[in-house]
């Protein structure tokens, strides 16, 4: 009898380990291996691929496990003369970046014209779309940040706020390889550091531009999760790490996109040849603390 239930414990412990799921430090996504999905500003014309985020689907069922103050990222396409449905969110925080194409955003009773590597920004409670005159499609990056309810959010500005790449110099920023050089879009109201400083959650949206052999050294932030979105170029992912403490290489081409938990080591090393650049968009956003017990 002992050993019958010996033998019990020694198959159950597994299986009870089976169903206790542990939510991964880190996601990877190939974005033109994605399917389309609805949302609430789907229209006939205009098309969401969801990169990270909802709409819920297929591994997103992670991601609402995994991400905490990203609500949604992805690829928002817009056909020829089209439009998507006008949203509001009341206490979300929403971000643009124009891959390709031209269009307008519609921001409340304003309308701003935007062109390939504009960036903007749209404060939550502002009702507001996209849409396109021109023969071809208008393509751009879209994240959703969720603002936690205890901040407070004073009235939303009554303009758009967009701005381009060019207007920008590249910079180093302290603490990094300038190997890599940096063009910061958007960060907090509270700060300076950015083109756009004008958001709640959101701890900083920029550009990467690495020379040959470039680096971002791996790194990790203790309450701040990040998603890397590569442009072009080649390179390697720095992305986790084993039982042993050595990081994670991860091939790496465009149209590759990481998602990094806080904690979780993220970094990027580009190919060590002539002329290979590579160019990254990344998201970094503040997690919600946990709450003291006592």
């Amino acid at each position: 009898m002992k050993k019958l239930l010996i033998a019990l414990l020694a198959i159950g412990a597994p299986l009870a380990a089976q169903e206790r799921k542990v939510a991964p430090t880190w996601l990877h996504r190939y974005v033109p291996n994605l399917s389309e999905q609805r949302t609430d500003f789907s229209s006939s014309s205009c098309h969401y691929t969801p990169i990270f985020g909802e709409p819920i689907y297929g591994e997103g069922a992670t991601d609402r496990r995994v991400l905490r103050s990203v609500a949604r990222f992805g690829e928002v396409t817009v056909g020829a003369h089209g439009a998507c449905e006008d949203v509001e969110y009341p206490r979300q925080e929403e971000l643009y970046f124009v891959l390709d194409g031209s269009g307008v955003l519609h921001y409340g009773d304003e309308s701003h014209p935007m062109r390939k590597d504009d960036f903007a920004y749209v404060a939550p409670t502002v009702r507001h779309d996209l849409a396109t005159s021109a023969d071809q499609p208008f393509r751009l990056v879209v994240a959703t940040v969720k603002i936690q309810p205890e901040i407070p959010i004073p009235a939303s500005p009554p303009k758009p706020m967009v701005a381009n790449l060019d207007e920008l110099k590249e910079q180093t920023v302290e603490g990094h390889p300038t190997s890599v050089l940096y063009k910061l879009l958007i960060g907090p109201h509270i700060a300076t550091r950015d083109r756009i400083n004008a958001a709640y959650e959101v701890a900083d949206f920029f550009l990467m531009d690495f020379a040959p052999g470039g680096t971002n050294f791996p790194h990790h932030h203790e309450v701040e999760e990040e998603i890397y979105l590569v442009l072009d170029g080649e390179g390697q992912m720095a992305a986790g790490s084993g039982m042993d403490g050595v990081m994670g290489l991860h091939p790496t081409k465009a149209g590759d996109a990481y998602y990094f938990r806080p904690n979780c080591t993220v970094g990027f090393y580009n190919q060590n040849a002539s002329g290979a650049k590579a160019h990254i968009i990344a998201l970094r956003t503040y997690v919600p603390l946990p709450k003291n017990p006592d």
